[in-house]
């Protein structure tokens, strides 16, 4: 996504990120129209594909601003001194709880949803929480086989992010996972994909969905419903931070201070379902309103340490492996391709 300065001299803006255009649009517009003395250039990338290549220009960065929802990855960015400071009072006064440093910002609150076709009722309870998701896929294992669909933690950074927090919330979260093996399930790299597949009726199901992405598509598509599960929802931040050694510092640090200011925030609240952050910005759409609507049920992931302990190689390793056992000689996106689209059967026929 390209916005060309509209003013002579110009200055430059690059930035990484993990959000889809509908989402980012209105930021960047934004942005451009308080600042058109500055050229932006927007590259979307996949979780672990933007993980590889700041790495690989870790050197020469080519990026000014990064980012990402894979939290544990982009604090092992920062941690590893690929990020700059942001010395301003925008990122001094940010919420503790929602940056680390001065140099690693949650700009977002989205919670991880389900979300399942409005039809399956006819047929079924349709699940509310993980619980349910784990019954259903036991009680009804032929009628869900091939029809479920969620995140491949191995190829996906935001789907090994959900795996692990799922599996230190839940006693039950390797029951679930067993389940989702036996089941066939179909595992994708993106929301979008899972969402495209549902609307279509390959999947009846999907599981650990980014629900900022989820809010938007399920408006437009009636067939489909969303749920926030009520036994817990996790939520993720999009983490940005500035490039150590960015190309063009200034217009980082002021696109940086941009995000964190209660205008921008205000904007994600109302023209976009990422939620904001900002403690002056309330009603609908804000973290405030999330956690007065579900309590306790609210597990947001941390910012801190704890993020690069689950990168370890040994337990990143352990996790991979047992997922591989429990969905081993199972058909997969990356295996072929899916199967014709095919409807829920008639509940005569169930």
């Amino acid at each position: 996504m390209h916005f060309a300065a509209d003013t002579e001299p110009s200055r430059a803006l690059t930035i990484y990120g993990v959000l889809d255009a509908p989402q980012v649009r209105p930021l960047l517009a934004d942005f451009h129209r308080r600042h058109p003395d500055i050229t932006i250039d927007y590259h979307n990338l996949e979780t672990l594909a933007l993980h590889a290549r700041v790495l690989q220009e870790r050197d020469a960065p080519r990026a000014d601003v990064i980012m990402s929802p894979a939290m544990p990855w982009q604090y092992q960015l920062a941690n590893e001194g690929l990020s700059s400071t942001v010395d301003s009072p925008a990122a001094a006064d940010w919420p503790s709880w929602a940056r680390w440093r001065q140099e690693l910002f949650g700009f977002t609150f989205e919670p991880i949803v389900m979300v399942y076709r409005r039809d399956l009722a006819r047929h079924m309870t349709p699940p509310e929480s993980h619980a349910d998701l784990l019954s259903l896929l036991r009680q009804r294992p032929r009628m869900l086989d091939q029809r479920v669909v969620t995140y491949d933690p191995r190829r996906s950074g935001a789907g090994y992010t959900y795996a692990i927090e799922d599996a230190r919330i839940s006693a039950r979260y390797w029951d679930l996972v067993e389940a989702l093996g036996n089941s066939h399930s179909a595992l994708e790299t993106t929301t979008a994909a899972m969402l495209e597949g549902l609307s279509q009726g390959r999947y009846w199901i999907g599981y650990n969905l980014i629900g900022s992405y989820v809010q938007d598509y399920v408006a437009e598509h009636p067939e489909l419903v969303m749920v926030v599960p009520q036994d817990y929802a996790l939520v993720l931040q999009r983490l940005v931070m500035m490039s150590r050694d960015a190309p063009h510092p200034d217009t980082a640090r002021r696109f940086i201070d941009y995000l964190l200011s209660a205008s921008a925030q205000r904007l994600l609240a109302t023209q976009t379902t990422l939620g904001a952050v900002h403690p002056s910005v309330d009603g609908a759409g804000t973290a405030a309103d999330l956690r007065d609507r579900l309590g306790e049920a609210i597990r947001p992931v941390q910012i801190g340490p704890g993020l690069l302990a689950t990168l370890d190689t040994l337990k990143r390793q352990t996790l991979l492996e047992q997922w591989q056992q429990a969905f081993d000689n199972r058909p997969t996106h990356a295996d072929g391709p899916l199967a014709d689209p095919s409807p829920l059967p008639d509940a005569a026929t169930e």
